[in-house]
């Protein structure tokens, strides 16, 4: 079982989010504790609970959950080792910005059982962070590493984002170079993307932002994957790098199709075949549950076509791949002879440049 919690509070939206976020001004700690701990106790006679499994990791996702008061983090996380049986060497993730890091901060969430921080960095290009409406500066993000590192935290992960307009000047190898120097034990690389409603998709629109074309962004990206390498990272997924033994648990266990449960607005939960999210909205979410009425907003049932086709996604985007039978034998080879993919021990997975084609091999596999 691995849980996670959405933390929708943020002091400002990134030109690039679409996220289910609540701009505030004043994080509303105490009121979301209470909101989430009851959606948790609402679950505890459910069938997902069948067997008592332990909970294996917990993930602070957002948002922006490092403006939670960690006294409120702590809260939580005590009420699921009260409630559940919880893996000694579970791993507990912090989404956390630069500038919600101080040494105070840092040390609350170690004592609230954080172990694995993910810092929000995107880029060390004040010019880039300013268009991205992000609120830290580039010498934040080395005062709050070494806050971090001095609180104990020993498993962290940097996130950066390629694929930024050619007008802005970003130096991507210089970035790269940049985040490395502070030797995290994990990168999380994301391309670019123009989402419907976000301000870069009316930016876009009104012609005051040019997408980065796509043979650029498949550039940067086969950069990063070259360059990481040689630093000694192994890129175990489409966008995730880490030191060896430190993969995400908590998103790998998405892609392997464990149990998960999600708590807050907009958060989802699974099993094998099944679906559900709560509703989107913090005020919707926090006044249902007011009203002691439920926050889920929707369930699908997967048949056994759509369980095949997310196994074969989930399995292709990551270094472990899928047996080599899932794979009609003409178009595995055709993808080994493009230097797509790679054929070892009776599975096939995907090379960086088959990656970069995810979807479109994913989408020509025929039906069994």
């Amino acid at each position: 079982m691995h849980l996670y919690f959405h933390v929708p509070f943020c002091a400002r939206r990134c030109s690039y989010c679409d996220f289910a976020i609540a701009v505030r001004r004043e994080t509303p700690s105490a009121a979301y504790r209470d909101a989430v701990a009851k959606e948790w106790r609402s679950w505890r006679a459910d069938p997902i609970w069948e067997g008592s499994p332990e909970v294996r990791t917990i993930y602070f996702g957002g948002g922006t959950p490092s403006r939670l008061d960690p006294d409120m983090i702590a809260a939580l996380v005590h009420q699921v080792r009260a409630d559940r049986p919880v893996a000694m060497d579970v791993e507990i993730t912090l989404e956390t910005n630069p500038d919600d890091v101080t040494p105070e901060n840092a040390r609350g969430w170690v004592a609230a059982g954080i172990n694995r921080i993910s810092l929000g960095v995107q880029s060390f290009d004040p010019a880039v962070l300013a268009w991205m409406h992000r609120e830290h500066t580039v010498a934040q993000v080395a005062s709050a590493i070494a806050a971090l590192r001095e609180s104990g935290i020993q498993n962290l992960s940097l996130d950066l984002i390629y694929a930024v307009p050619s007008e802005l000047g970003r130096d991507w190898s210089g970035d790269l170079s940049h985040a490395l120097a502070f030797k995290p034990e994990h990168l999380s690389l994301y391309g670019l993307t123009i989402e419907p409603g976000t301000p870069l998709f009316r930016w876009t629109r009104r012609g005051e932002a040019i997408p980065a074309p796509d043979d650029r962004a498949a550039t940067e990206y086969l950069q990063a994957q070259e360059q990481l390498a040689r630093a000694g990272y192994q890129a175990y997924e489409v966008s995730n790098a880490a030191r060896p033994g430190f993969h995400s648990r908590h998103n790998s266990a998405y892609w392997q199709g464990a149990t998960f449960l999600g708590l807050g607005p907009s958060a989802h939960g699974g099993t094998r075949g099944s679906r559900w999210w709560n509703v989107r909205e913090w005020a919707e979410y926090a006044r249902r549950i007011e009203d002691g009425q439920p926050v889920l907003e929707g369930r699908e049932t997967l048949d056994s076509t759509a369980q095949r086709l997310e196994g074969l996604y989930l399995g292709l985007r990551t270094s472990v791949g899928v047996p080599v039978d899932w794979i009609p034998p003409g178009t595995s080879q055709a993808w080994v002879q493009e230097g797509w993919a790679i054929l070892e021990a009776g599975a096939i997975r995907l090379t960086p440049q088959g990656w970069l084609r995810l979807d479109a091999l994913v989408s020509a596999v025929p039906d069994p």
